[in-house]
C-alpha cells in the first residue's frame, strides 16, 4: 500500500537542505544514506494544498547526473575497433558506480511514495537529470506520479510557491540533452581516437599525447588561432591626418578632421596647403543637446562571464563556480539564464529594500526607494525559465567565504541596483568649422547627473574639458594647424570577454557551458593565457595575471590542429563554428517539438561522418601541419 508520502529530489545536497529547511520550517529529521556521505534524507510533514494535501515528505538529492552513456564493453578499448565504427557502435546507459547508492536510495524512497517532485535546476541539463531521477523512481514504483518544481532561487516564499504549484517535466528538453550526450560521445571518441593514433605515430612530443577532440572545443580553439594569425600576419600601414588647434580663453581646443585619416601623403599635403591658403576658419555648425548614458540591461549568464573576466579579474569558469555557490547558499538567483528582462510581476523594490542594510551601497538603495527607482530596461531575450541574475537576499561581506565570493556578489548587487536606476544625464556641445575645403569638429561633454554610475563603478563617463564660447558663422584664424602621421596597429590577441562574445554569436555551447569549453582547451594545452601586455605563462595558463585581462595564445599544437583541418579542404572545417552551430539549432528544434531526437542525431552524424572520411583521406595534411608547427618550432 502506498502511503501519503511525497518524495522530493534535488540536483545537489545544498539545494535539498534549503528546500527542506523552508518547507519544514527548520523542523525535520535527518537520516544518512547508506553508501554515500554527502546525500541526506530530510523527513517532515508539509501541506502542499490541493490536490496533494497534507503529506509526509522526504527531501533528498543526487550529485548531478546519475547515469552515463557508454559504448558496449567491446568498443571501449582504443584498439578494439576502427575509430570510424564508433559512429554507429551500440551504446548503453549505465548508472555510474559511485552513484549506485544514490539511485538505490531514490528507488527505496519511491517504493513508499505516491508522488515524485523533481527539484533539479530548471534548465536543459536539469531536465535531463530529472528524467534520470524519474527512471530510478520508476524502478521502485512504476505507478508513482511525477512532477517538477519550477524555481529560480532558494528564497523561502519562492520555494513554497514552487512546491505548491508543480509542473510537468519537459521531455522535449530531455530529448535534446539526450541527443547532445550521444553526439558528444560518438564524435568525441571517433575523432579523438583517430587523430591521437594517427599523430602519435609522428613520435616526439606527440608519442604519448591524447589529442582530445570536442565539437565545441575545436571551434573555440579556432577563434583563438584565427586571431593569432591575424596578429602575426598584420602589416602596418602608414597614414596621415590634419589637426587644427585653437586657443581661446586659455583653453586649448583640438579639432579633428572629418576625413579622419588618409593613406596617401601627397593628397594630405595638397588638402593641408588649401587650408593654409584659406587662412581663416568659419564656424559652420554649433549644436548643444542633452545626452544620456544608458543604464545596463538586466544581467545574463553570458554578460556575467564576460564582465566578470573583464572587471573582476577572474576567468569565466571561476566566475560561474562562485555564482553557483552564491545561488546554492540562497544569496542570488539562478546564474544560468539568457533572460535580460524582468517580469512585471516581480517585486523589485522589495529586493532593493533588502540591500539598504549595507554600509557601502545601502544609502544608494535607500535613495531608490525614496523616489529614484525606475523599472529596468527590457532586453530582447527571455528563455521563459529564469529571470535575470539578481540578488535574492542580503549578506554582509564578512559573512561570505572569500574575496571571490565578495567580488561576484557585489557585482551582481551593483548591477541590479544600476538596472533599477535612472540613466546618466549630460550635455554635449559640438562645434564644426570649415577651413579651406575641409571640415573639422570638436565635441565637449558635461555630465550633469551621474545617477546609476554612482553605484556602478565598472563603467566610466567623465566630463571633458569645457569648451570656450564659439559663435555660429564667426571667422577666426586657427592658432595652429599641422599634418600628423601614424601607423595602423595590429589587433590584440583574443581576450576571454571577446572569446565568449564570439562563442555566443556563433552558437558554440550554451550560456551554461561556454566557460567549460574554454577551460578544456586550456587543460588540453591547446592554448595558454597571458595578461594583456605581458608574456605567456605556463602551459594551459591559469587565473594569474594580477589585475590584467587575460588573452589567449595558441600553443604550437593548437595551431597545428586548426591549420591542419583548415588545410584538408573540407567544406566545413572542424575549426570553424558552422557544424556545431547547426547542431545547436537542431537541439532548439527538439526543444520546440519540431524535430525528433533520432532525426537530429542521424542528420548530425552524417554531416560529421563526411568530415571524418575526408580527414582519413587527407590525414597527411594534418601530419604535415604537426611537423611544421610542433616539430619545426615555426610559430
Amino acid at each position: 500500500m502506498v502511503s501519503n508520502k511525497i518524495l522530493c529530489v534535488a540536483e545537489k545536497p545544498s539545494i535539498a537542505k534549503s528546500v527542506a529547511q523552508h518547507l519544514a520550517g527548520g523542523n525535520f529529521n535527518v537520516r544518512n544514506v547508506t553508501g554515500n556521505n554527502y546525500v541526506k534524507n530530510y523527513e517532515f510533514d508539509f501541506s502542499f494544498g490541493p490536490p496533494w494535501g497534507n503529506c509526509s515528505v522526504v527531501v533528498t538529492s543526487v550529485l548531478g547526473h546519475l547515469t552515463a552513456l557508454e559504448f558496449h564493453s567491446q568498443y571501449r578499448k582504443w584498439n578494439s575497433c576502427q575509430p570510424g565504427q564508433l559512429f554507429e557502435a551500440p551504446v548503453i546507459t549505465e548508472i555510474a558506480q559511485d552513484k549506485k547508492a544514490i539511485a538505490d536510495n531514490i528507488k527505496k524512497q519511491a517504493r513508499y511514495s505516491k508522488a515524485l517532485f523533481i527539484w533539479t535546476d530548471c534548465d536543459r541539463e536539469g531536465e535531463h537529470i530529472g528524467s534520470e531521477v524519474r527512471q530510478a523512481a520508476f524502478e521502485g514504483n512504476q505507478r508513482i506520479q511525477v512532477k517538477r518544481a519550477r524555481f529560480s532561487n532558494t528564497e523561502r516564499a519562492h520555494v513554497i510557491q514552487a512546491a505548491q504549484n508543480p509542473i510537468n517535466l519537459d521531455d522535449h528538453q530531455v530529448n535534446a540533452v539526450s541527443a547532445r550526450i550521444e553526439l558528444d560521445l560518438r564524435l568525441g571518441a571517433a575523432f579523438t581516437r583517430y587523430q591521437t593514433l594517427s599523430l602519435q605515430a609522428l613520435g616526439g612530443d606527440l608519442a604519448d599525447r591524447v589529442l582530445s577532440y570536442g565539437s565545441c572545443q575545436f571551434p573555440t580553439l579556432g577563434f583563438v588561432v584565427d586571431r593569432y594569425f591575424r596578429v602575426k600576419r598584420f602589416v602596418p600601414e602608414k597614414f596621415w591626418s590634419i589637426k587644427v588647434i585653437q586657443v581661446r580663453d586659455d583653453i586649448k581646443v583640438q579639432f579633428s578632421w572629418h576625413r579622419s585619416r588618409l593613406f596617401d601623403r601627397a593628397s594630405v599635403i595638397v588638402l593641408f596647403e588649401r587650408c593654409l591658403a584659406a587662412r581663416l576658419a568659419r564656424v559652420s555648425k554649433m549644436q548643444r543637446k542633452p545626452t544620456s548614458k544608458w543604464r545596463p540591461l538586466p544581467l545574463t549568464t553570458v554578460e556575467l562571464q564576460k564582465l566578470g573576466s573583464m572587471y573582476l579579474r577572474m576567468d569565466s569558469q571561476r566566475v560561474m563556480k562562485v555564482a553557483e555557490e552564491l545561488y546554492n547558499k540562497g544569496w542570488i538567483s539562478y546564474p544560468r539564464t539568457e533572460t535580460d528582462q524582468f517580469d512585471k510581476g516581480i517585486d523589485l523594490q522589495r529586493l532593493v529594500e533588502k540591500q539598504t542594510r549595507d554600509g557601502t551601497w545601502g544609502p544608494y538603495a535607500q535613495s531608490l526607494l525614496n523616489g529614484a527607482f525606475k523599472h529596468p530596461r527590457a532586453g530582447r531575450n527571455n528563455d521563459q525559465a529564469h529571470p535575470p541574475i539578481h540578488p535574492v537576499n542580503y549578506v554582509a561581506r564578512n559573512a561570505l567565504r572569500d574575496d571571490d565570493e565578495r567580488k561576484v556578489y557585489e557585482f551582481v548587487v551593483r548591477r541590479f541596483l544600476a538596472c533599477c536606476s535612472e540613466d546618466a544625464k549630460g550635455e554635449t556641445t559640438t562645434v564644426e568649422i570649415e577651413y579651406g575645403d575641409e571640415t573639422f569638429f570638436t565635441v565637449g561633454l558635461i555630465v550633469l547627473q551621474r545617477n546609476y554610475l554612482d553605484v556602478y563603478p565598472y563603467e566610466k563617463w567623465e566630463s571633458s574639458q569645457q569648451l570656450p564660447n564659439f559663435i555660429l558663422h564667426e571667422v577666426f584664424e586657427p592658432t595652429e594647424a599641422n599634418i600628423t602621421d601614424g601607423e595602423t596597429t595590429a589587433p590584440g590577441y583574443l581576450t576571454e570577454p571577446e572569446l565568449i562574445g564570439l562563442m555566443d554569436a556563433n552558437g558554440i555551447g550554451t550560456d551554461a557551458t561556454m566557460a567549460e569549453h574554454i577551460a578544456k582547451i586550456k587543460e588540453r594545452e591547446y592554448v595558454l593565457t597571458q595578461p594583456r601586455g605581458g608574456s605567456a605563462g605556463g602551459r594551459g595558463g591559469g587565473r594569474g595575471g594580477g589585475n590584467s585581462v587575460q588573452q589567449f595564445i595558441p600553443t604550437t599544437l593548437g595551431v597545428a590542429l586548426i591549420e591542419g583541418y583548415d588545410s584538408i579542404g573540407l567544406d566545413t572545417s572542424l575549426g570553424k563554428p558552422f557544424l556545431r552551430k547547426e547542431m545547436e539549432a537542431k537541439m532548439k528544434e527538439i526543444c520546440a517539438g519540431t524535430k525528433s531526437r533520432n532525426d537530429c542525431v542521424q542528420e548530425t552524424l552524417e554531416q560529421y561522418r563526411e568530415v571524418f572520411v575526408k580527414t582519413q583521406q587527407q590525414i597527411g595534411v594534418l601530419k604535415e601541419a604537426c611537423r611544421k608547427y610542433v616539430f619545426g618550432n615555426q610559430v
